[in-house]
């Protein structure tokens, strides 16, 4: 499998069978999986582009309470399914178009890609049962 390092953007090859390894990338030896990515518009056209695993979006905003208030559950989140997942942050202060791009109405908003197909999304900030079962799902359905 070839996939695009959120970081550098430099596509490294990763045998499906080392997914779980926490792979680094050769270029910048940062991990492709481990943690969120923050990312503007090039790092994310490259990374749903590159990726054959799902990609999930916090479409958030610094000054949204909620927004910030979920940010730990989703890095734990990260942290759990990292080798299975790759997880996104998108500030839709920052990156405006983005945010007009995916129909983006409230934040927080959770997308879910495969490739550059959106599989679904949910607004508001999940509890971390919740955002775990979603997880789940998505999984179940590759």
């Amino acid at each position: 499998m070839q996939l695009q390092c959120p970081h550098c953007h430099k596509t490294n090859r990763i045998p499906d069978e080392r997914l779980a390894d926490e792979p680094v990338c050769g270029a910048c030896g940062k991990a492709i999986f481990g943690g969120v990515h923050a990312l503007d518009a090039t790092g994310l056209q490259a990374v749903l582009s590159q990726s054959a695993v799902p990609v999930i979006i916090d479409f958030w905003a610094p000054w949204c309470g909620p927004c910030v208030g979920f940010a730990p559950t989703y890095a734990a989140a990260a942290q759990k399914f990292g080798g299975k997942v790759i997880f996104v942050k998108i500030d839709t202060e920052a990156n405006q178009a983005l945010g007009a791009k995916y129909n983006i109405r409230s934040i927080p908003t959770l997308a879910v890609f495969k490739g550059n197909l959106e599989l679904g999304r949910v607004s508001g900030a999940l509890p971390p049962k919740q955002l775990e079962e979603m997880i789940q799902q998505v999984l179940s359905k590759q």
